[in-house]
């Protein structure tokens, strides 16, 4: 059985990172290397775990998660397809059986809010702890002067948390941003299509989406 550290050890899989986040970089996009594997990953796990979910499902969630942004390597442009087959090929060659496979291709080639859907429960997870993932030391080259709108966006946001309440019937993005920085309508011009993303995600879960930015419930 492949386990997540296996996945985490893979020295094929650390250079696809690696190599991925480089090509981003070049092209201006803020950081999607190691530290957004594994908050990703960590926190799709968190969300199945605190559900109930079986711990091989939680597992491959955080697989999944760990992966899902391979195919940054390919282009930016429909880099969820491209990740997904690029974990086929690499899934597949660790032997990882064809079902689990599968799961996993089916998170990966979801994630993105352009053409993605929750259609399982880890795709919904990985979607969650994806979108949930905007903290200032993902903007690269700080201190420099932020320019652009993701930049500033990103920079902006001094702290998230996402938590499923008691009653696991509500799950709470909050976000402390400094409006020096950014606006909260400028997250909204750029997150929007993610959050409505996030909104179906949690439905898929059986949870309700509320994003909470300076104590102030906005969805």
């Amino acid at each position: 059985m492949i386990t997540f550290e296996d996945i985490k050890n893979n020295k094929k899989l650390k250079t696809y990172i690696a190599e991925a986040d480089e090509a981003l970089e070049a092209i201006g996009f803020t950081e999607h290397s190691f530290a957004h594997m594994g908050i990703v990953s960590k926190n799709a796990g968190y969300i199945l775990e605190t559900l109930g979910y079986p711990a091989r499902e939680i597992e491959l969630a955080r697989i999944a998660g760990y992966m899902h942004d391979i195919g940054n390597l390919v282009n930016r442009a429909d880099h969820s397809q491209s990740g997904a087959l690029m974990a086929f090929v690499l899934l597949n060659e660790m032997g990882m059986d064809a079902p689990e496979i599968a799961k996993i291709v089916a998170a990966i080639g979801n994630h993105d809010e352009g053409t993605g859907s929750p259609v399982s429960a880890i795709a919904a997870a990985v979607i969650l702890a994806d979108k949930s993932d905007v903290r200032r030391n993902r903007v690269r080259g700080l201190p420099k002067q932020i320019s652009g709108i993701h930049e500033r966006v990103n920079f902006s946001v001094k702290e998230a948390q996402l938590k499923i309440n008691s009653e696991k019937t509500i799950i709470k993005l909050k976000l402390f941003i400094d409006t020096k920085d950014s606006s909260v309508m400028e997250y909204f011009e750029i997150f929007m299509e993610r959050m409505i993303l996030c909104r179906k995600s949690a439905q898929k879960l059986g949870l309700q989406f509320k994003l909470i930015i300076n104590e102030q419930q906005l969805i």
